[in-house]
């Protein structure tokens, strides 16, 4: 399985050697860009994941019992993880630190809540950072 994930990885880390936007219509508004890169960002993230061995058992999961999704469910070894991606685009070398933008509101009812950080610069290789147990309640 782990091999798979090494393969699919080095795909899609080809594809996005120079960046996850992709061609842009014409027609395309701001927030049709911003989805579709969203898309990439998390297709990257999952490919990643899979790298280092994660299992994913859902994508896009909307619990019926709470708002909004959680974008990748699936178990690190033995633990259970909840995964958000958040790609953001960087401009003229600024960071833009995705991970600052998930509310705590996001982990309400989940165990353990990793956060994949995709700083993604047009022309360049997205950068990744993974936080596992980020956003986890302590005790």
């Amino acid at each position: 399985m782990e091999l798979l994930g090494k393969f699919g990885f080095a795909v899609v880390k080809w594809k996005a050697r120079h960046g996850l936007r992709g061609v842009a219509k014409a027609s395309d508004d701001a927030k049709k860009v911003a989805l579709r890169v969203g898309v990439k960002g998390e297709t990257y993230a999952y490919w990643y994941l899979r790298s280092l061995g994660y299992v994913f058992i859902a994508r896009n999961h909307e619990p019926s019992h709470a708002k909004g999704e959680l974008d990748l469910v699936g178990f690190d070894g033995e633990t259970l993880a909840f995964v958000e991606v958040r790609t953001r685009e960087l401009a003229s070398g600024k960071t833009a630190l995705p991970e600052l933008s998930i509310t705590r509101g996001k982990h309400k009812v989940l165990l353990r809540f990793d956060v994949v950080a995709i700083d993604n610069s047009p022309g360049r290789l997205p950068v990744v950072r993974l936080h596992k147990d980020a956003l986890s309640p302590r005790t």
